[in-house]
């Protein structure tokens, strides 16, 4: 990377905010003197600056660590002014966004240094669902630190940043030159962040389109932008991409514009936002492929559901649901991952996390059966079953219990081959879109072409949607 690219603290608020827009608070705030550290050393704004400004003309806080200055660690004061700035976020219903840089707890300060950022995580729990919260990783982040960052909505950090608990060194077995598991590369993977840019201005620029399409708090809702393109837009191209999950959801969206998140994590699952006649939708959608743009695939995945997919899906569905973001699911799913038993460990919770994330939400749900909805891997995808307030299905898509090959083979386990192709083919009559339809379980069979209008019109309708859920303190799913 270039030092061209590597901005300081206050550039790197220059460049996330418009243009003269900043407005700093706490400038005049300085450590105190303690006995570890009698000598007075400049440190201005101990080493964080906080303000608030605007993204788009959308108001946000800000803070970003300065690691010239005590090489950014968290210390006493430092800790309040990001306390302060959480207080005054909530207070006004406005996002956080953290520019972490931080080589961690200021020993000096001990005890003190410690509380500080317990002060910090206590506000960060406080505004969880209440205002949206985003870190972005440009150096280290490391031990409690790390912990703070995971506690935000949304994580973004460059190629260079270091994310950790504990240091790839201090890991019984592994050493960094083994496994660099602090590594942006090796967090993406594991689903611990959410998006990685090749330096400062290219995270910082995906973090202000990130903004543009999220509302301000948990009453608010994502400013909608005029749209140029056409609602009742044909989309021929998407029966030519069923089988990638991402390309589906842009060659929906407006413009073709698809907002990916966590690409790197459980990727046989997408989510990310689009618009839709310039209003944000949330998609989570299933993969079993990942389709260059020579239109080949470059990578293939069953059409099963993993524990990790369902992870990124039920986490992104909660945000969706908090901050009142319609979600389309579009389901191409016949089963679960049965590839190991380290998989099947953690199955069920995921998939039940899942469905009950889908199930409590009450934004407007629209669901899109892409190719196959087979088994309970379709009921967990927000099936007609868990609320969802539209299901569409493309022509020749499958709805049903099992594979018709595996049904026929129960149903006509004591037949020979001919019983079990009669029933087969009896049993595809019962697995499609048609059948599932005439139960009421779909609401309606479109074509591919035709897919971008029935969406739009079925969130436009589903706007003014008012939906209670039983009064209690939160659910232990």
């Amino acid at each position: 990377m270039s030092n061209s690219t590597k901005l300081s603290a206050r550039d790197r608020i220059a460049t996330l905010l418009d243009d003269n827009s900043f407005v700093e608070i706490g400038a005049l705030v300085t450590k105190r003197n303690t006995d570890f550290n009698l000598q007075t050393k400049a440190a201005p704004s101990d080493g964080v600056i906080t303000g608030y400004g605007v993204i788009n003309g959308a108001p946000v806080y800000v803070y970003s660590q300065d690691a010239s200055v005590l090489a950014g660690t968290i210390g006493e004061m430092h800790a309040k002014k990001i306390a302060n700035v959480y207080d005054l976020a909530m207070k006004c219903g406005t996002p956080v966004i953290g520019l972490i840089d931080c080589a961690g707890l200021r020993l000096e300060e001990a005890t003190d240094a410690l509380e500080g950022l317990g002060e910090i995580m206590s506000r960060q729990a406080l505004a969880s669902g209440l205002i949206p919260q985003i870190a972005v990783v440009f150096g280290r982040c490391g031990g409690g630190l790390g912990i703070s960052a995971s506690m935000n909505d949304f994580v973004f950090a460059t190629e260079d940043a270091k994310l950790f608990v504990n240091a790839p060194n201090t890991i019984k077995g592994n050493n960094e030159g083994k496994c660099d598991s602090a590594s942006a590369a090796f967090k993406a993977e594991c689903g611990e962040i959410d998006y990685v840019g090749k330096d400062d201005v290219d995270v910082i620029n995906a973090v202000r389109e990130l903004v543009s399409l999220i509302p301000s708090c948990n009453e608010d809702e994502a400013v909608a932008a005029e749209s140029t393109d056409d609602l009742n837009r044909e989309t021929p191209e998407l029966s030519s991409v069923l089988a990638d999950g991402a390309k589906a959801a842009a060659s929906i969206g407006d413009d073709n514009d698809f907002f990916e998140l966590g690409k790197e994590f459980g990727k046989s699952m997408v989510t990310g936002f689009i618009k839709l006649d310039g209003a944000t939708v949330g998609v989570v959608a299933n993969r079993t492929a990942i389709i260059g743009d020579d239109g080949k695939a470059a990578e293939k995945f069953d059409p099963v559901l993993t524990v990790n997919g369902m992870r990124k899906a039920f986490t992104f569905v909660n945000f969706c649901d908090s901050f009142n973001i319609p979600v389309l699911t579009l389901t191409n799913a016949e089963g679960f991952c049965g590839c190991c038993l380290d998989g099947e460990k953690r199955m069920a919770t995921a998939a039940a996390k899942l469905t009950a994330a889908f199930a409590n939400a009450t934004v407007p749900k629209v669901n899109l059966i892409l190719d196959k909805a087979i088994g309970s891997a379709y009921t967990v995808m927000n099936s007609k079953a868990l609320g969802a307030d539209m299901v569409f299905a493309l022509e020749g898509a499958q709805v049903g219990p099992m594979k018709a090959d595996l049904a026929s083979q129960i149903v006509a386990a004591d037949g020979d081959k001919k019983a079990k192709a009669d029933a087969e083919e009896i049993i595809k009559a019962q697995i499609s879109a048609e059948a599932a339809a005439s139960r009421g379980y779909v609401d309606s069979i479109i074509s591919a072409d035709s897919a971008r209008k029935n969406l739009v019109y079925a969130f436009e309708m589903l706007y003014l949607k008012a939906e209670g859920r039983p009064d209690k303190k939160h659910g232990t799913i």
